[in-house]
């Protein structure tokens, strides 16, 4: 621990929220020092957890109902300092921004109108566009006593797990298969994974939420401009533009839960427990989240996605009312009664997937394509200096033409294990979720890379963004690092990429519902560079 370590907000103490809080406990030199969450027990447990352990006095600015609520003792905070008070408690470093994603706009914006506080954000940045351009603008001018901007993190984790870390510098650096010229990656949601989130719970109405391609895979397209555009780090020393892509066109479209895929043995039934084929259906609720092997709660599973049904579930010593209890949140349904708003606000856990008022897409293709962009001026590769029929002044090195492949699909068994095929001149890649493997055209080679996985959430990239964003906020607290060299070197990602890769989501949308190419330029000058008249979701 260092003598004076950040000291850190967690707003919203739901899952992404504890799974961070538990990353800065066991991979930083952070502390959590306060919460700020709604629901009662959510937020007493997150502070036994994290913050004030079994202590029945809490220390002032530990906790907070709202997020609101912190805004104003912050402020208050403050002007008891500029007042002289001097017995006044240390306020935090940064915050940790884990609501809903259709309330980050409103807490982000809270949060730099207030100043002076680093932000890390959960996936996506926002709901809409519009959303997003605001935080952005807003985040431009979250500065510093010396004017400098506040260091900002996105939830984006799959840059930093160790196998994609890896995957990057064997792909950029070491150029095992030379030049790019195509990838084709997949997302496999997850047959009943898709329901719980996309079909039955929060993300399942664009209306409410957003596309599905924006709540679940926005980070996926993150990656592949991660690997295909020239990285930050890289454009900040050789003071290059990053290779942008040309087009991008997707399809996709609502293909599988709806009412017209329904069997015809389920008859009428809307609620699983009282339709006449639930003990033969694999969407059946009881059987996910009750009788299910490893995630229903017969097999003593308190967590995901158990949790998020019942968020108590862990509070009850006796298992038989638990299980009564669950089953009894499950049996509830909406008829044509039911007002449309209570609907949408709810989540309907034990609702019949092919009776839902879910709307997102369950299968989805995105395709961005670069043209060729010569930079001679391109320094060349030092491991391949001296080397043979080795043309290091070639113009397009790194920057040829190549075309990336997004695949989005529910109904699979594997559940967000993803794996991707890398194609280049000299060879070509696979990675999975543990290993990747590289077969050399030159040579015939097949070489097979084991990278460590340091933790479930999302093969260590949940601990591994933590630890550099609060590494990045101990720099510059701590250390005398300026914002800048902070997030340039240690969160690795600019703000204009964060905004890039959310931004052609929805360019991919538009593309989808347009059954359209769109020109990446252009479209990127027009509703982002001037502020035009948004295409959709304003």
């Amino acid at each position: 621990m260092v003598p004076n370590p950040p000291r850190i907000l967690v707003v919203g103490a739901g899952s992404r929220g504890r799974a961070y809080a538990r990353a800065i406990q066991s991979s930083t030199d952070g502390i959590v020092t306060a919460v700020a969450e709604p629901n009662k027990y959510k937020r007493r447990q997150f502070g036994q957890s994290f913050i004030w352990g079994s202590h029945a006095l809490l220390s002032e600015g530990a906790q907070f109902d709202d997020w609101r609520d912190f805004i104003a003792y912050e402020k208050g905070r403050r002007a008891r300092i500029l007042a002289g008070e001097t017995d006044v408690p240390p306020g935090v470093d940064a915050a940790f921004v884990c609501v809903l994603d259709e309330m980050h706009r409103e807490v982000i914006l809270a949060l730099t109108m207030l100043g002076g506080l680093h932000i890390m954000c959960e996936k996506p940045l926002a709901t809409t566009l519009r959303d997003c351009i605001d935080i952005y603008e807003a985040l431009r001018t979250n500065t510093n006593a010396k004017g400098e901007q506040m260091v900002f993190s996105i939830g984006h984790v799959l840059r930093y797990s160790p196998h994609n870390m890896l995957l990057r510098k064997l792909l950029l650096e070491d150029r095992v298969i030379g030049d790019v010229l195509s990838v084709v990656h997949t997302e496999p949601v997850g047959w009943w994974h898709f329901t719980h989130s996309y079909v039955r719970g929060n993300w399942r109405r664009e209306s409410t939420s957003a596309p599905s391609l924006l709540t679940k895979s926005c980070h996926d397209i993150d990656v592949l401009l991660w690997l295909l555009c020239s990285p930050a780090s890289y454009i900040a020393q050789h003071g290059e533009t990053p290779h942008l892509p040309s087009t991008i066109s997707s399809t996709g479209s609502l293909q599988y839960f709806k009412r017209s895929r329904k069997p015809a043995a389920a008859g009428t039934a809307t609620n699983c427990l009282s339709c006449p084929i639930e003990s033969s259906c694999k969407y059946s609720a009881k059987r996910i989240y009750v009788t299910q092997d490893e995630f229903g709660l017969d097999s003593y599973n308190t967590d995901w996605p158990v949790n998020v049904v019942i968020p108590d579930i862990e509070s009850y010593s006796d298992m038989n009312v638990a299980r009564e209890t669950l089953l009894h949140e499950l049996a509830k349904d909406y008829g044509t009664n039911t007002p449309a708003l209570q609907i949408e606000q709810s989540n309907w856990f034990g609702r019949c997937v092919y009776e839902s008022d879910n709307d997102v897409c369950d299968e989805q293709i995105v395709t961005i394509t670069w043209d060729d962009d010569p930079v001679p001026s391109l320094p060349s590769f030092p491991h391949e200096l001296g080397q043979e029929n080795v043309l290091v002044s070639s113009p397009s090195r790194g920057r040829g033409s190549k075309t990336a492949t997004f695949h989005m699909v529910a109904q699979t068994n594997k559940i967000c294990q993803r794996y991707t095929n890398l194609y280049g001149v000299d060879g070509e890649i696979f990675a999975d979720s543990s290993t990747i493997t590289i077969h050399d055209f030159r040579t015939g080679e097949t070489t097979t890379h084991c990278p460590r996985n340091e933790d479930r959430g999302h093969g260590g990239g949940d601990l591994g963004l933590t630890r550099q964003f609060v590494r990045a906020v101990d720099k510059v607290k701590n250390h005398g690092w300026t914002t800048n060299r902070a997030q340039t070197e240690l969160v690795g990602c600019t703000l204009e990429e964060v905004m890039r890769s959310h931004a052609m989501v929805f360019c991919a949308e538009e593309a989808r519902k347009n059954k359209k190419v769109v020109d990446w330029g252009e479209w990127w000058a027009k509703h982002v560079e001037a502020g035009g008249t948004l295409p959709f979701g304003d």
